[in-house]
Parts: C-alpha cells; sequence; structure tokens
C-alpha cells in the first residue's frame, strides 16, 4: 500500500463574489461536488448557479433559487436565502437541487426554469405559523404539548445541539423544519474564534444511514431488487438557516414565554413558543431534484497471516459538506500516515495475525453512505473498526463499543510531562466516566455497532464539552482549525495517531482480541434497572422482569467461564486461540435482534439500536402506564418483552459456546 492510493479530493472552496443587484437575495455558492469529490462544472451560464440547459433570462435579471438553495418568506414580503440545505427530506443517495420560478418580494412570479416531473411534491413548499422547539427532543415537544401549544399545521424553528438533525425532524410533527445554530451552544463572538452569525450548520435528516433507496441490502448495480424507501426518510421539508435570521424569524414570535432553559443567547430576541399572531405567517419552499451519484470507497490491504479473513478496519471519511478541515481532512491524514507506517512495519519484519484494512469512506456526510453500504455486502467478517475523527483543544474523548479503553502511555498534546491519561484522571474522576461515551448516532462509528454488529471505537478531541464552531459550515478551514488549537494541531494530530496506533497493535497483533467481552454484564444490570419503577404495574398484569434478569445472569456467567477457558488455554494453540477469537469478536453481534427485518429497522442493537425491539424502547412504551394510560398496548408490550428477552438469552447461550451450557429452562 502506498499512501498515494488514498489521496483525498479536495472540498469546496469558499464562497464566490456576488456580481449582480440582487446578490443581496441570492447567496451564490460554491462549485457543486458530489459525495466523491467530484467538481460538477457547468457552462458558463450568465446566472451563476443555473443549470447549463438554461437559457439567459431576459432584462432585468431574474432572480432564481441556485442548485441546493431554499427560500424562507418572511412577514412584510421580505426574502430570505439561508445558504446550501440539509439533504432533502426524500433523498436517494445523494441529491442536489433544481432551480425553479421564484416568487418576488411583491408577489409576481418570475421566469425560471421549466416545469419538471422530477421536482417534489407541494407539500415542500409549506407555509403557516412558526413554533419554537429549543432543540428538537421528544422532551422539548412534550413542554409545548404541556403548554397547549400544537406544531401541526406550523413550522417549527429549532436549534442545532444535543441530538442529530434527523432525531430532530423525526420527532417533529409539523409542516416543515427549520434548524439554526444558537450562540449559546456554538460560540459566534465576532471578537474571538467562532462562527459567523451568517452561516449555517449543514447535516443530514435522514434516520437511518446508507443509501434510502436501499435499506438493509446494499446498492449495487446488479441488485435486483426494487427500490424499498427507508421508514428513516422524513415527510416534511428540512433545511439550516443562520443565527442571523433566526434572529429575523423568532423575535416575531409572540405568545407564551419559553422556558429559562431554552432562552439562547440571540440579540433582541425574547424566545417566545409562538405561533401567536395568525396573521404572522412564514413561507418555506424548497427545491430538490433526484439524481442518483456514483460513490467510491478506497481500500488499501495488509493481510494478517494465521487470521486472514477477520479485518480490523481504521476508516476515515473523504467526503465533507465544507471545506472539511476537521471532518475529513484531519481523519484522511492520519489515515495515511498510520497506511505509510504500517506498511513500513510490515516491510521491516513485522507480522500481523489478522487483515488490517485501510478505509476512505465516501459520502459519509450523506448519512454514512459509503461505510454502510460496503458493511451490508461484506461487514460480518470485521473484527472491529476505529475512526479518527474531528479535532478539539483539551481532552480526547472516546465514543465506542465494549473496546478496551485507550493505552496510557500517549503524551498529551497541550500539558507536557503528562500523558492523556493522567490529565483526565485524577482523584475525583476516573477515565470511564469522563472519557467515554456510548456511540450516538452521528458517530461514523454507529452503524459499524448497531446495524452490522462489529466493535467500533472513535476518537476526537474536545475542549470543556464545547463543539468546534465551523464543523460542517464553509469555515471548517485548516487555518480556523489550527487557530483553535492555538497552532496546535499536529501535535493532536499526533496524540490522536499514536493512540489509534497502539490500538490497532493490538487488535491486530494480539492472540487474543482485546475486548472487553464482560462489560455489558454492567450495561445490562444498569438498563433493566431502569425498568424496576414500574414492577408494581407489571405485577398486576401477570408480568415479571424475572427473566431479563436471569439472561442478564447468563450472560456474565458465560463471560466468566469464558475468561476461565482463555486462561486454562495454551496460548500457541492457534485452533484454541481462533475459536476464542470468534466468540469475542461476535459478542456485539449477538446483541442483534434476530426478530427485527435489517429492511426495516436497520438498527437492531437491542442496546445502542433503533426500534421497537430495543430496551429504550420498551422502557418507553412502560412509562406510558403513568403518562397516558390510554396509549398503553398491554398486547405490544407483551410482545416487545418477551422478544428483548430471548434476544438477550440467544446473547448469553451464544456466548457459552457449548450446547451443554445453553438455558433452554424458561
Amino acid at each position: 500500500i502506498t499512501p498515494a492510493r488514498l489521496r483525498p479530493i479536495p472540498g469546496p472552496g469558499p464562497p464566490q463574489p456576488a456580481a449582480r443587484t440582487w446578490d443581496l437575495l441570492v447567496q451564490l455558492l460554491p462549485p457543486l461536488h458530489t459525495p466523491g469529490g467530484t467538481e460538477v462544472v457547468d457552462s458558463p451560464p450568465p446566472i451563476p448557479g443555473a443549470l447549463p440547459t438554461q437559457s439567459p433570462p431576459s432584462s432585468p435579471p431574474a432572480p432564481f433559487l441556485p442548485p441546493g438553495n431554499a427560500m424562507v418568506m418572511l412577514p412584510g414580503n421580505t426574502t430570505v436565502m439561508p445558504p446550501r440545505p440539509l439533504l432533502p427530506s426524500c433523498p436517494p443517495s445523494p441529491l442536489w437541487s433544481l432551480p425553479s420560478p421564484l416568487p418576488a418580494p411583491g408577489g409576481a412570479a418570475f421566469g425560471g426554469c421549466p416545469p419538471s416531473p422530477t421536482l417534489p411534491p407541494t407539500y415542500l413548499s409549506p407555509q403557516g405559523g412558526l413554533v419554537y422547539a429549543n432543540y428538537g427532543r421528544q422532551e422539548d415537544f412534550d413542554v409545548l404539548e404541556q403548554q397547549g401549544v400544537n406544531p401541526r399545521g406550523h413550522l417549527v424553528i429549532i436549534r442545532v445541539g444535543e441530538i442529530s438533525y434527523a432525531e430532530k425532524v423525526n420527532a417533529a410533527q409539523a409542516r416543515g423544519v427549520l434548524i439554526y445554530p444558537d450562540p449559546w451552544d456554538i460560540p459566534q463572538d465576532p471578537r474571538k474564534a467562532g462562527l459567523s452569525q451568517n452561516r449555517a450548520v449543514y447535516g443530514h435528516v435522514h434516520m437511518g444511514t446508507g443509501d434510502p433507496y436501499t435499506p438493509g441490502f446494499p446498492s449495487f448495480n446488479h441488485t435486483q431488487f426494487p427500490p424499498i424507501q427507508s421508514s428513516g426518510l422524513p415527510r416534511i421539508p428540512a433545511h439550516p438557516i443562520s443565527a442571523s435570521t433566526a434572529a429575523r424569524l423568532l423575535s416575531k414570535l409572540t405568545g407564551l414565554a419559553a422556558p429559562r432553559d431554552w432562552k439562547g443567547r440571540l440579540a433582541d430576541v425574547p424566545y417566545h413558543l409562538g405561533p401567536g399572531d395568525p396573521g404572522v405567517r412564514v413561507h418555506l419552499q424548497v427545491n430538490n431534484m433526484k439524481t442518483p451519484t456514483m460513490i467510491s470507497n478506497v481500500f488499501g490491504c495488509i493481510e494478517g497471516r494465521f487470521e486472514p479473513d477477520h479485518y480490523v478496519i481504521i476508516g476515515a471519511q473523504r467526503d465533507s459538506l465544507g471545506p472539511g478541515a476537521a471532518s475529513s481532512g484531519v481523519g484522511t491524514a492520519l489515515l495515511l500516515e498510520l497506511a505509510w507506517t504500517f506498511s513500513a512495519m510490515v516491510r521491516n519484519g513485522f507480522q500481523l495475525r489478522r487483515t488490517l484494512l485501510f478505509a476512505s469512506w465516501d459520502a459519509e456526510d450523506f448519512g454514512r453512505v459509503g461505510s454502510t453500504e460496503w458493511l451490508e455486502s461484506r461487514g460480518q467478517r470485521s473484527s472491529g473498526h476505529i475512526d479518527p475523527s474531528e479535532g478539539g483543544r483539551s481532552w480526547v474523548r472516546v465514543e465506542r463499543s465494549p473496546v478496551t479503553p485507550p493505552p496510557r502511555q500517549v503524551d498529551s498534546p497541550n500539558r507536557s510531562g503528562q500523558t492523556l491519561y493522567e490529565q483526565v484522571t485524577f482523584p475525583d474522576r476516573r477515565w470511564a466516566s469522563e472519557v467515554i461515551r456510548p456511540l450516538s448516532m452521528d458517530s461514523s462509528a454507529y452503524p459499524f455497532t448497531a446495524f452490522a454488529g462489529v466493535p467500533a471505537v472513535e476518537f476526537s478531541f474536545v475542549e470543556d464539552a464545547r463543539p468546534y464552531p465551523f464543523l460542517h459550515t464553509q469555515d471548517d478551514t485548516y487555518e480556523n482549525l489550527n487557530g483553535m488549537l492555538f497552532g496546535r494541531l499536529p501535535a493532536v494530530a499526533k496524540s490522536v495517531a499514536e493512540i489509534v496506533g497502539q490500538l490497532l497493535i493490538r487488535l491486530t497483533h494480539d492472540h487474543l482480541v482485546p475486548l472487553d467481552f464482560g462489560a455489558y454484564g454492567d450495561v445490562l444490570l444498569h438498563r433493566i434497572a431502569e425498568l424496576n419503577p414500574y414492577s408494581s404495574e407489571l405485577k398486576s398484569r401477570g408480568l415479571t422482569l424475572q427473566w431479563l434478569y436471569s439472561a442478564r445472569g447468563d450472560y456474565t456467567r458465560a463471560a466468566e467461564k469464558l475468561r476461565q477457558d482463555i486462561y486454562s488455554s495454551e496460548e500457541k494453540n492457534e485452533r484454541l486461540n481462533r475459536m476464542h477469537n470468534v466468540r469475542i469478536m461476535r459478542v456485539e453481534f449477538y446483541f442483534l435482534s434476530p426478530y427485527a427485518a435489517a429492511t426495516e429497522t436497520p438498527f437492531r442493537h437491542v442496546l445502542l439500536g433503533q426500534g421497537p425491539h430495543t430496551l429504550q424502547a420498551l422502557l418507553e412504551h412502560l412509562r406510558l402506564l403513568r403518562e397516558a394510560p390510554e396509549r398503553f398496548d398491554e398486547g405490544r408490550f407483551r410482545r416487545q418483552l418477551a422478544l428483548a428477552t430471548w434476544t438477550l438469552q440467544g446473547a448469553a447461550n451464544a456466548l457459552s459456546g457449548e450446547v451443554w451450557d445453553v438455558d433452554i429452562n424458561f
């Protein structure tokens, strides 16, 4: 393998300067890039951003929506053009937009592109009142319901943070969603390094990963399946807007005052819930065209000697929705450096037991498309996936499935004489509580564990839990990233590379895969204990949590027995080593529900997944007994409880490995 094989394709540059009298209305965009990085070059049109087939407009030039833009009509016939949008609400993999006629501020229509059958239906141009919903979490919409504010029939404005864009849009039962960065969550102080108030933060709104028209199976050209629309595609349009646009919208809201913890830091904004005056309406127009685009993952491979059919993957995304210094640049640089390092080690005689796969993923900012499509075709043999992600400043953060913690010998990039472990841990703090986080849906590692049952880990540096303000914006440049790190970007990248490199050596070289397969015993105990407050309600219906606890106990005993078997076996017995490694590597896979169809609920993991098969869904259904008894479905709950119990028992039985140790008595 040579680094040249993984050379990244540059992302889009900064926006071009405006050149028309109406460019206060239309914000010009950089050249469009496909997720694979191929620039879409238009023939020189008289209006920047127009399709090549569009004829020059008559004088005066007609304002229109450039590809990938949307329009927000404010009260008083004022039109605001946000920057580039989120992925449209109903995308195939991946989509851009088509210009269409734009209503003038006075109400007349200007000419634009001719009507097209590929344009979206009218529900992508909703209008109505505006409701403020904080972060757009389910608990935020519950607060609105308690306050008597119904978002149905209105547009909802939500701020960035707490959960992913997809989860926000999925929870919103409204006509459309606007998402903005509030200065409370993302620093926007002009006197310091921060996001401009005129910048929007991009993202995707597919409640899933991969090609949304081939959920659960690979999107290959020879696939004979008809297109199946993912259940995670929202039915309403969504669009990012800047803080300045959000301030203009929120300042016109009336109605009840928002709760204190809902109030951000937008200047001169009182933060009301809305919708207020029925005469004040907002019009959101999104113009999108479905366009299939070829994507390309790039791989390099060092084959293992003893277990070549077991892969350890180090991956980094190559695409980005902006310049991508943090989202793709850092990870790609580390990927190339580690590829060069391990190639040199192998040339000098280092031998890998398991195959090491270097992967440059495409279309990751569109919903982890590249990595998910590969997983759907051949990811079941993976031993683990490692993703070196974007940088921050002071602390290392690890999002992971039960992989052993990073090595303690790595030096801190900003405190000389200290290791990262020593920097984080002191008498009242622990590595596990301060550094380790469960995998989130926004994590690049999430589909590996939640969909394919592959142990995965993602590393990043953060500063006091504050986000890097330029991520997924046009300001995500090397200069801004290095400035946020006070010029220490090389030192931070070196620390991440050392962490990842040492973990890769252990995963590819050790006789036994270093995964803490017993860690789920404590996780299961904690998750099942969350159901305990409802024991009396369950007992009155003839139900019990006993069998969930029994399955957890069987899993703990199976893990302990496997430890004893490993301890008493010979280290040089390759047959036993392989048998033990197969059982260890399949731990995450054991927690994929066999009762959920991958085409309908791809994230089948009962602890980290999404859907009615998870323990979290079981808890949420139980809560209805007290919060909304009329919505509790006892028959459905009994089915959920039975299938969750058997999934956990199946994981325990699989880990035990011996047919005589399998529990079949309940």
